[in-house]
């Protein structure tokens, strides 16, 4: 049996175009409903029957209620897809049937399942304030939580007629870890006596307590005591002089015992990671960027704590490599998503579309509200929603603008990392504009009305964008080039913002040396040397542009120059610099580089001690072998130890009795 689609128009609100949508989405569809979560729920329960039934309902407000319909029938839940506020409810609702059947068909897209680690509470809490809010707060609660209350202020407290937490003076030093694994560090700390008469009594200050703790309430008004600690799962802080947001966060805490998944954002792949080698730093891109510090240096390469990050995203937008890589949804069903909304809109007859990428939460409501009481989404305007907007970075612009998008557009949300999207958004619109694609095709919307948003997006008039769509496989940075090549107008190598991960390196081939430091330690390999001549070689594609060939270059001869080339010849290496070898004067064998065996030896012949009235100057001049040989037969050689001694027999030792 076929997946039946079931339109509803949401009480007659809508206009729906039955036999046009069910062509153009391949779909099953009899009839146009108005109330399937009401007077018509028969309708939906009939086809929830039906044996092997699929079922597509076109609402997503009344998701839970038709779930609940469908396990009072023993049938698998219809899938929910919102199309009313994204595409119905609109001033352009009778142009907007490619938009609705690019929705439904990417709903009906397989995803992957998000992966999780079981973080678990055992309802200890530390609250943390002055006496007037911290106290009340802790008595609230005790009854569901192991409270223990650390003042700031030092005041005369009458004790409750049943002790029911722990109470201390102090001052919070220093706190780390994550949900269910704080440690905080306190110092003054005099520990409240449960015993004796008259108010409670405290104990000897010392400095250095230590203590764990599961959740921290912090009322105490200071400063945070991790960054970004909006993002710190069981860190919950309010201004103690606010008592509703007081009462929330109280209420918060009561509801954090238990066992919690905690959605793993980010996959590492250490080995890709361009941070740094032997020693020398290179990138810093995430850890630069990373707001909760979940990310930190580890070796070569960095490490990430799961339990800190928050999944903003932003690291995987700015690695180069794809060392880290967003994994909720991973970057591979991103691009998917994006293809199938591109690919559906022009399979239904929809040209020019353009795309608004917002979060799953304020951008979600902005749009459902400027569709209940304004204009709406514009028809050619589709929607893609995302659990962070950091996660969208130029790889998946430009993946959107080749797959047949004319335009992107980034709802930004108040919480969202605006730094990392206007630097991708300018990365990425600084290629169109080089590619010969046009200017200003990713734009950022930072608007907090919904009224201001239809406004934008009605008023806006991209041009159109000629080109074949690609398909998006593979990592980040091969889509991008994929999708540069795709929109290139001309294939001159366009100039890049300062920090971008594409480019080349400058060598200044007076100052090299050959050394070929920078080819031993450049991690992606795009510095080359040659193990038959002095060469080095670059191969554009591959640079990251991470700096380690300029930290290591002992000559100061290296500089980048971002930049994007698109040609097959930035596929290849290409040399840089190349010189003569010397030869051994002793075997003919080739060795090093003859400028630099020459200006050794000019240095150190005549005014070094070690090389003034001898032959040493000769050992510079041979090769490895060749120099071993001579060092061993030479006359002052300090592995000689002078002549072996000869081996004595029994008759040496019988000849020498005789003659005594």
């Amino acid at each position: 049996m076929g997946v039946k689609l079931l339109l509803c128009d949401c009480a007659g609100t809508q206009v729906l175009g039955r036999e046009a949508i069910a062509r153009a989405c391949g779909l099953d569809c009899s009839a146009i409903h108005s109330e399937l979560c009401g007077a018509e729920a028969d309708r939906l329960a009939s086809a929830l029957s039906a044996p092997g039934a699929e079922v597509i309902v076109a609402c997503a407000q009344e998701a839970e209620t038709f779930a609940e319909l469908a396990e009072d029938l023993g049938a698998a839940p219809p899938l929910s897809v919102d199309i009313r506020d994204r595409a119905g409810w609109s001033d352009e609702a009778g142009q907007a049937t490619p938009k609705i059947a690019a929705l439904l068909a990417a709903a009906q897209r397989h995803r992957p399942p998000v992966k999780t680690v079981d973080v678990l509470s055992d309802g200890v809490c530390l609250v943390l304030g002055p006496p007037g809010v911290a106290l009340p707060a802790a008595e609230q609660l005790a009854d569901v939580l192991s409270v223990t209350c650390l003042l700031t202020e030092t005041t005369e407290i009458v004790p409750a007629p049943v002790r029911r937490f722990d109470i201390a003076v102090g001052r919070l030093r220093k706190a780390s870890g994550v949900f269910g694994r704080f440690a905080v560090t306190v110092d003054a700390m005099r520990a409240g006596a449960p015993s004796g008469r008259g108010a409670v009594s405290f104990g000897e200050a010392r400095d250095g307590g230590v203590a764990d703790c599961d959740i921290i309430l912090d009322l105490s008004g200071n400063p945070p005591l991790f960054p970004a600690h909006e993002k710190r799962d069981g860190y919950l802080r309010a201004d103690p002089g606010d008592p509703l947001t007081v009462q929330r966060v109280v209420f918060d805490a009561s509801h954090l015992v238990g066992v919690f998944e905690k959605t793993l954002h980010v996959a590492l792949d250490g080995s890709l990671c361009a941070h740094a080698r032997a020693g020398k730093t290179g990138c810093t891109r995430c850890l630069d960027a990373c707001p909760t510090g979940a990310i930190l240096p580890d070796g070569d390469s960095v490490a990430v704590d799961p339990l800190i990050c928050a999944g903003c995203g932003a690291c995987s937008s700015l690695c180069p490599s794809g060392a880290i890589a967003y994994d909720a949804p991973p970057v591979t069903a991103t691009f998917d998503h994006i293809l199938t909304l591109a690919g559906a809109y022009r399979a239904a007859g929809g040209v020019a579309p353009r795309l608004l990428v917002h979060d799953d939460t304020h951008g979600r409501e902005m749009i459902a509200l400027a569709a209940r009481f304004g204009r709406g989404l514009p028809a050619d305007v589709i929607p893609l929603a995302l659990p962070s907007l950091g996660a969208f970075g130029h790889a998946e612009m430009m993946a959107a603008l080749a797959t047949g998008f004319v335009a992107v557009d980034l709802l930004l949300s108040p919480r969202a990392d605006r730094e990392t999207l206007t630097q991708e958004t300018a990365l990425a619109n600084a290629m169109t504009a080089g590619l010969g694609a046009g200017a200003g095709r990713v734009a950022l919307l930072d608007v907090t009305d919904p009224d201001a948003l239809s406004d934008a997006l009605y008023g806006a008039q991209p041009h159109p964008l000629p080109v074949d769509p690609i398909l998006p496989l593979g990592q980040r940075r091969e889509v991008t080039r994929l999708a540069a090549r795709a929109l290139a107008q001309q294939a001159a190598p366009v100039a890049l913002p300062a920090g971008a991960p594409y480019g080349a390196v400058v060598l200044d081939a007076e100052a090299c040396t050959l050394c070929l430091s920078c080819a031993g330690l450049c991690p992606p390999g795009a510095l080359l040397d040659n193990p038959d001549k002095p060469q080095l070689r670059f191969r554009e594609e591959a640079c990251l542009q991470c700096g380690l060939c300029v930290a290591v270059c002992p000559e100061d001869a290296i500089r980048l120059q971002p930049r994007l080339d698109i040609s097959d010849a930035a596929l290849s290496p290409r040399v840089l610099k190349e010189e003569e070898p010397y030869h051994c004067i002793e075997c003919g064998k080739p060795f090093g580089v003859k400028s630099t065996v020459e200006r050794i030896v000019a240095k150190l012949e005549g005014s070094h001690a070690m090389f003034t009235n001898s032959d040493n100057t000769r050992l510079i001049r041979m090769c490895d072998d060749c120099r071993v040989n001579a060092q061993y037969h030479a006359q002052a050689a300090p592995f000689r130890m002078g002549d072996r001694p000869k081996v004595r027999t029994t008759d040496d030792y019988l000849e020498e009795r005789k003659k005594t």
